[in-house]
Parts: C-alpha cells; structure tokens; sequence
C-alpha cells in the first residue's frame, strides 16, 4: 500500500477505530482509566509526527505570496468566527458542547487539509507554505476567540496551571521537536527521508488515537447521544457555508483556479487533534467539548469526500474570473 492510498482511505480508517473504540469502552469499562493514560504520549507523538509534516522553515516563502495569505487570514480569523458566532444560537444550552464547538471551528487546519488540496487538484506547494503561518496565528489568536465567546465562562472550565501543562507538553514540546527534526533534516545528505517516514505515521496514529478515546469516553458518547444531532448539523451547516465562503473569497482575490481550491480546502477543515489534548484538559464535567470535537472531525471527512467530488463542478477553469 502507497501512503497515498492509505491517505485516500483515511475516513474508513478513523471511523473503524472509533467503532472498535467504542466496543472495546463498552466491553471493559473498567480499563478506561489505563486507556485514557495511553492517549496523551500518543497524542503527543501523533502531532509531532504532523507537525513534522509542517515546513517552519517555509515561513518566509509564505509571507511573501500576499494576495492568497491575506485572503487565507481574513477567511480563517476574520469571516469565519462571524460564522460560528450566527450558528452558536442553534447549538443545545450546554456549557461543555459549545465550549467543544469553539475550540474546534476558530482553528483552520494544518495536516489533511495538504493532503486533500493535493487530492482536489489545489496548489499543493502555497498549501505548505501557508500552513506554519496559520499554526502560529491560531495559537495566539484561540484564546483571544474563547474570551470572547464565552467570557467569564471560560473561567469555570480552564484551570491554568492544567492548560498550561499540556500546552507545554503535548503541543509545544512536539512543535519543538518537530522543527529540531526539520532542521537536522536539512544539514545532512540522507536525512530527509527520514521526515518522509515519519509522514507515514498521522493516519494509523490518528486511529490509535481515536481507538483510545472511545475506549477511554465510552460513558461521555453515551450520555451525549441526544445532543448529537443538534451538534452534527451545526458542524453541518459550518462545513457548507465554509465552503461557499471559500468559493467566494476565492473570486474576491481573484485567484488562480488551484489557489482557489487550496482556499476552499482552507475553509473548510479544521485543526481538531490540536486543541482536542486541550478539550481532554478539561475538568471532568466538561468532558463532553472532547467528544464534540472528535464528532466534529468525523462530519468533516465525510465533508470533504463530498468536497473531493463537487471541487472540479464547482471550482473549474471557467470560475477564474
């Protein structure tokens, strides 16, 4: 098998290991605990296997190109937070779900966004480029968004020394040690191929992943299953406008047809395995916002496997104008 054909046949992947997750939680309840021990060194090591994907050394390339930059910072931080702000009234009255909602819409893509842009026939090269510049953006802007949205509210679920530790450990240390990688990569015949291999590992990692959590939440998906419907069409109904936003802002720029669909793509997938070590940081009655985004990750890929098949019909040469 081809990392390509792996990476094709991702969403069967992830959505098999939630299954067996599942199964497993319901099977051996009292093994949560150890599972739930088991998620944070793989999710540490599953995002710096994906950030290792992320060429930090591509920033200056990216800031240079500032037509498709602009049009991808004020899309990703500027139209789309309005967006959710419209579908925010439409979600259930529950603290943890709309804290799940917000962690998981502010904050664009940075691993299979590539990957599908390559799929849909986007500009691969610009989808590379920008994606160190939208990491670093959200960092800095999603604490600002959640104060926002939530106010004092965020108080009662965020305990700082907690989100401190894991940002430390579980998403600065492995950005860290990816970008260390990147660099020793660079300064030696050979050693590139090692971040090829590593390039191998976010898809069975990311179902390692999502086995462990629904091993590990089985109780939190059961007692969230009726708010599920409400959230899925909420996640529904961002994919869709994020879409049309995409396609819009992709006339407005007047971009080139595969930079349109790079934007597009943009738009449209959201970085849920990096804030979701946040979202499992949460007290436990706020265990719910971690089921949400893993929920919000699922309608996505199935999102996008539509996207795959609309992208050429509705983003086509003769759209260039």
């Amino acid at each position: 098998m081809t990392r390509e054909t792996l990476e094709r046949r991702q969403v069967w992947v992830y959505v098999a290991a939630i299954a067996a997750g599942l199964c497993v939680g319901l099977g051996a309840p009292h093994a949560g605990p150890i599972f739930e021990a088991l998620l944070w060194p793989c999710l540490a090591f599953l995002l710096f296997a994906t950030f290792t994907q992320v060429p930090l050394a591509a920033l200056p390339a990216a800031l240079r190109d500032t037509r498709f930059m602009t049009a991808v910072l004020i899309g990703n931080f500027a139209v789309l937070p309005l967006l959710v702000a419209a579908l925010l009234p439409l979600l259930p009255d529950d603290p943890a779900v709309r804290l799940g909602v917000l962690l998981v819409l502010l904050v664009p893509c940075t691993d299979w966004f590539i990957t599908f842009t390559h799929q849909a026939g986007g500009d691969t090269q610009r989808a590379i480029a920008v994606t160190p510049v939208v990491l670093i953006v959200q960092i800095v802007l999603l604490p600002v968004y959640l104060w926002a949205f939530m106010g004092d509210g965020l108080s009662d679920a965020v305990s700082g020394s907690r989100m401190l530790a894991v940002f430390l450990l579980v998403i600065t240390m492995p950005l860290a040690g990816a970008y260390a990688t990147e660099r020793w990569a660079g300064r030696g015949t050979g050693r590139a191929a090692l971040i090829g291999r590593l390039g191998w590992l976010p898809v069975p990692l990311l179902a390692l992943v999502l086995f462990l959590i629904g091993a590990s939440q089985v109780e939190t998906v059961e007692a969230s299953l009726p708010l599920a419907g409400d959230v899925a069409a909420v996640f529904v109904l961002f994919f869709a406008g994020a879409v049309l936003v995409g396609i819009g802002a992709g006339r407005l720029f007047r971009l080139p047809l595969a930079e349109a669909r790079t934007l597009v793509f943009s738009f449209a997938t959201r970085n849920s395995f990096v804030v979701l070590p946040l979202a499992l940081a949460l007290p436990a009655e706020w265990a719910a916002a971690a089921v949400v985004i893993v929920l919000q990750s699922v309608v996505e890929l199935f999102g996008v496997l539509v996207l795959l098949w609309l992208a050429p019909r509705i983003l086509s040469s003769r759209h260039e104008s």
